[in-house]
């Protein structure tokens, strides 16, 4: 069997998601863009693929333009049968993100050159541990009268981690607040840091974006907040609390493994010439 793709949401996350739910751990980032798909958030000039054998669904992508092909933790001997399938199309890819091997397989069949590249490591919770010393201030959920701050504040999240679109935040901010996903830590009776986590799906829970404005760095701010809401993912009932780190700051690095979180995988963004 070839690849195939739709524009069916539906169709696809049922032919799908079985598949991917077999290692949500590693498969987090899939899972939480099929579930932004099927809620609304991205309607337009959907790539929705997937490749089926005796029955089955082995392999997928899935790219929610302009942002970059998502793949899961694919057969290797798929991809190069998916560049040709995606240059048929003259589907414009502006980069690949998944499991390291993967990304670099997709990467070496691709038809243009790499120019930028970000790796991460994928973290799983193992014991939650509270920071030492806990930042002062408290925790509460996000509410709808921190809109405008948070909004502000993902712009500021993007801009930093030049992961920017230009798209008005406020649809997604309203959409997480409504869910009760993003966290505040308070200090001094203002907020002074934010954290994000997805709703439990497949007992999987994912802690991001985590963001102190630079001016209120240096107190412990962001890993309070982190570990509130890990807090939080574990009593809404995920089974797994996962988050992705930037290998390029060692910092976060050291102090995510400091609250329980241990690696799990590496993975990458590579962004197309």
């Amino acid at each position: 069997m070839t690849w195939t793709f739709t524009s069916d949401a539906e169709a696809y996350t049922a032919a799908t998601e079985p598949w991917l739910l077999r290692d949500p751990v590693r498969n987090t980032v899939p899972l939480t863009v099929l579930r932004g798909i099927r809620n609304g958030q991205w309607v337009d000039d959907l790539l929705l693929g997937r490749l089926e054998r005796g029955g089955q669904t082995v392999a997928a992508a899935i790219q929610t333009p302009p942002h970059f092909l998502v793949l899961p933790d694919i057969p290797a001997d798929t991809i190069p049968e998916l560049v040709e399938r995606l240059a048929e199309r003259e589907r414009s890819i502006s980069g690949v993100t998944g499991p390291l091997p993967v990304v670099e397989a997709f990467a070496a069949c691709w038809r243009r050159p790499e120019a930028e590249r970000r790796s991460e490591r994928l973290y799983r919770l193992g014991s939650l541990c509270a920071p030492d010393p806990l930042a002062g201030g408290a925790s509460r959920t996000a509410v709808e009268d921190d809109l405008d701050l948070l909004v502000k504040w993902g712009g500021e999240f993007q801009a930093e981690a030049d992961h920017g679109t230009g798209a008005d935040l406020t649809p997604l901010v309203a959409g997480r607040i409504a869910r009760r996903e993003l966290v505040l830590w308070e200090a001094g009776g203002r907020p002074v840091a934010f954290a994000g986590v997805s709703t439990p799906l497949g007992g999987m829970s994912r802690v991001g974006p985590v963001y102190t404005p630079p001016e209120l760095r240096g107190g412990g701010y962001g890993i309070a907040v982190s570990h509130a809401v890990s807090a939080k993912a574990l009593a809404d009932g995920a089974e797994e609390v996962l988050l992705f780190t930037d290998l390029a700051n060692p910092t976060s690095n050291r102090i995510y493994q400091a609250i329980g979180y241990r690696p799990v995988s590496d993975y990458a963004s590579i962004a197309f010439a």
